[in-house]
Order: C-alpha cells, then sequence, then structure tokens
C-alpha cells in the first residue's frame, strides 16, 4: 500500500538548494512525509533511498537521510541506483520486503543535488595521488610528477552521456524524434501544456499538499513551492529556442527538455493490516509493477512503451482501463512517442508480440497537474513523486486505476499499475 507521499520543492540547479547535499534533501522529504501523516519514526523498519550522482562522502545516502530524519539508528537503510528509475526501484524493493513478510513499514523514495556533482581529477592525477600516500621524503613525491602533462590536472566532470554509446539523451532525443517524425511544434506545444498544467495545479493547491516546505540556510526562509514552472510562457517563446542537441536541423530545445533540478521524494509504504494498526489510511495499492531493458541506442528512450504491456498483463487490465496517466517528461519527443507507438498496430505486433495495438492514452488523463518539464527532474527523486501524484490524482479525479511509468539510462524502462483505496 501507498500510504501517502511528500517532498521537497524542487529547485532549479544553482538556485535555491545550492547549498545543500543530497542527504539533506532527503531527511527533509523523510521528515515532512512522517510528520504529515503522524507516524511514530519507531516503527519504520526500513529505509530505501534512490540517488543518481553520488558523493562519495555519503555513499550510501539512505543511511544518512535516516539519521538526519530521526529514524531510529536501528533502522537499516540502503541505496539504490538505477538512473532516472532509481525512487522507482527503491518503492517496488519496499513493495516486494513487505509482502514477503520481513517488513511492516517501509519508507522508500530518492534524492537528487545537480547543484554540487563531484568532479574528479584525471586518471593520471588520481592514480599519483594513491601512490604518494606510500612515498616517504620529498624526492620520492617529486617523481611521482614524471609524465604528468597539464592537460591530465583539467577535472573530469560527470558526464551525462550513455557510457555504451557515447550519445546524451538528448542526442538519443533527437534521433528517435526525427526517425519518429515527431516535428518542434509538437513538441513544444507538449511542453507548454505541461507548463500550464503545473502552473493551474500550484494555483489550486494540488502541488502544496504533496510539497514540504524547505528552510535553507543561512536565511531560513521557508520554501514552498518549485521554481521551474513557466506558466507564463507560449508557444511563440518556446518556438525562439534554439536547438541544443543539433543545432542545424534538431527539434529538441531547452524549451521541450526536463532541465537539472535538485530535489528529494519519499513515499510510506506499509501492509494493510499494518496500515489499520497504526492509524493510517492509505492512497492506493500497488497492483504491479515490471522493469525491462533495451537497445541502448535504438530505444533508449522507449521504456514505457515496452514497460507498459507487461504491467498490463500482470494486473489484469487494459490501457482503456487506466484513468490517470503519470508518464515521466525526460522530454517531449520520447512521451510523444509512447503515445504513437502504443497505438502503432504494425509496432505493437512487431516488436511487443501483441495481436494489435495496446491502445491509447487520453491527452487529459496525461500528467494532468503538469511533469517533469515544468516541475522538473531530481533524478532519483522523480520516481517518488510520480507514484505520489498518481496516488493522488486517483482520488482527485475519482478513478480506480493509475498507471507511472518512466524511461532511464542504460535503456531501462519501469512501469506500475496503483489502484484507489
Amino acid at each position: 500500500m501507498v500510504v501517502d507521499g511528500a517532498r521537497t520543492p524542487f529547485l532549479r540547479s544553482q538556485t535555491g538548494f545550492d547549498g545543500l547535499m543530497a542527504y539533506e534533501l532527503g531527511a527533509m522529504a523523510v521528515s515532512g512525509l512522517l510528520a504529515r501523516t503522524g507516524l511514530d519514526p519507531a516503527v519504520v523498519d526500513r529505509l530505501i533511498f534512490g540517488t543518481v550522482i553520488a558523493d562519495t562522502s555519503t555513499s550510501n545516502l539512505a543511511r544518512e537521510v535516516g539519521l538526519v530524519a530521526g529514524l531510529r539508528k536501528e533502522t537499516p537503510a540502503n541505496t539504490v541506483t538505477a538512473a532516472c528509475i532509481s525512487s522507482n526501484v527503491a518503492i517496488s524493493n519496499g513493495a516486494e520486503a513487505i509482502a514477503a513478510g520481513s517488513v511492516d513499514v517501509v519508507v522508500a523514495g530518492g534524492a537528487e543535488t545537480l547543484s554540487d556533482v563531484p568532479i574528479r581529477f584525471r586518471k593520471p592525477v588520481r592514480r599519483r595521488l594513491i601512490q604518494s600516500q606510500k612515498a616517504r621524503g620529498l624526492g620520492a613525491t617529486l617523481k611521482l610528477l614524471r609524465g604528468l602533462r597539464l592537460s591530465d590536472l583539467l577535472p573530469e566532470v560527470p558526464a551525462l552521456a550513455e557510457f555504451s554509446t557515447g550519445l546524451s539523451m538528448g542526442q538519443n532525443g533527437e534521433r528517435l524524434a526525427k526517425r519518429l517524425g515527431i516535428g518542434r511544434e509538437e513538441q513544444d506545444a507538449f511542453a507548454l501544456a505541461s507548463h500550464h498544467r503545473a502552473a493551474k495545479a500550484a494555483l489550486d493547491g494540488l502541488l502544496a499538499s504533496q510539497i514540504v516546505p524547505a528552510s535553507v540556510p543561512p536565511s531560513f526562509v521557508p520554501v514552498a513551492s518549485d521554481n521551474g514552472v513557466r506558466g507564463d510562457t507560449t508557444l511563440e517563446k518556446l518556438s525562439k529556442l534554439p536547438a541544443a542537441f543539433d543545432r542545424r536541423f534538431g527539434t529538441v530545445t531547452a524549451g521541450n527538455s526536463s532541465f537539472l533540478t535538485d530535489g528529494a521524494a519519499a513515499c510510506l509504504l506499509a501492509d494493510e493490516e499494518s496500515a489499520l494498526r497504526l492509524g493510517l489510511t492509505p492512497l492506493a495499492r500497488i497492483v504491479a509493477f515490471s522493469y525491462v531493458a533495451m537497445d541502448p541506442l535504438e530505444e533508449l528512450l522507449l521504456g514505457p512503451v515496452v514497460s507498459i504491456p507487461p504491467v498490463l498483463d500482470a494486473a489484469g487490465l487494459a490501457l482503456s482501463d487506466i484513468g490517470v496517466f503519470e508518464i515521466h517528461e525526460a522530454f517531449a519527443a520520447p512521451v510523444l512517442a509512447v503515445q504513437k507507438l502504443l497505438g502503432d498496430e504494425t509496432y505493437c505486433r512487431t516488436r511487443l508480440a501483441r495481436s494489435g495495438a495496446v491502445g491509447s492514452i487520453p491527452s487529459a488523463a496525461l500528467n494532468a497537474w503538469g511533469g517533469s518539464l515544468s516541475i522538473g527532474h531530481p533524478f532519483g527523486a522523480t520516481g517518488a513523486r510520480l507514484v505520489t501524484t498518481c496516488a493522488r490524482r486517483l482520488h482527485h479525479e475519482k478513478k480506480r486505476y493509475g498507471l507511472v511509468t518512466a524511461c532511464a539510462a542504460g535503456a531501462l524502462g519501469h512501469a506500475l499499475v496503483l489502484e484507489r483505496v
């Protein structure tokens, strides 16, 4: 059962959270979640957190989050990573542990700060620094400098490219858009809708219900809203932005791509009996989930397309049974591709081994409160935001079933079906 979820505001990197570490953001989300549900931290049996670009000083992010958030020192905590679906993995791992009967209550989520990513020295320098620990005397230390070039002193910044292909997600998004004929206007229109929907949801108080205000030193003035939402943007403004990954012929821009974001999100999970015993009212039941892996070059961003059919089969549902859709918006192009391919009978027969088209996703049911293009995308936290939003939308819209799905680096995909409780 998904009892509830909470998150920090999602802020553009290098803005309000630029002085914080990921564990501090994670602790805000977890402590805020426990405060909102009124749950005694002592009853949490396990904490599982996802992250992507880990800081070596807090390599087990979950443990540091738990200690700062006020969980018992005896509460086991572990960190998982699977690119943009890291917190999805944390949630499904928690659900599996509950189903197995090994725990009753789990907090699962993720955190990411892209304002302060770990930047390394290059390998020649790292190797010499390690060897210097064994050097005896100035002469031995100076010998280590032999063969070192000035270029070796340049910093090594974490790459946002696929290790296996060398292409960034944006470059792959360009390839996908061109291959499927998804044009610039279509992508910009989708991005515009994401911003306008998020702005309306914020205005209506729908996002505030899941956001824990963050007090950031030194001012400690509470930050209570996302700062990437552009409710005043227009198609005209979006159309003026240059292509980001293919300067001459590209259609993927900063406007129809998710932006680097800092933030954290967490979900409270429990079995039905424990929830009742603790006086909790769950939002939704986890019906089924699926994970898939595909070709990193040709299918990098198509995780939802491939993961949706098996999760529907496991849940015994058809796409038409789903009333709420939450699809991760890494870029506009792959979400449009999901809609297009699921309705393509030939593709569904040849690639997905289905008897016909999987079905269509109504635009009104998709990301009705905005998505990663507007709200932001802290890599390790997005999955928990999607699950929380889906569960809350089920109640707000009085729908029975919801579907959460996302693509991830490495050509991974995930889908999860929720049922309103």
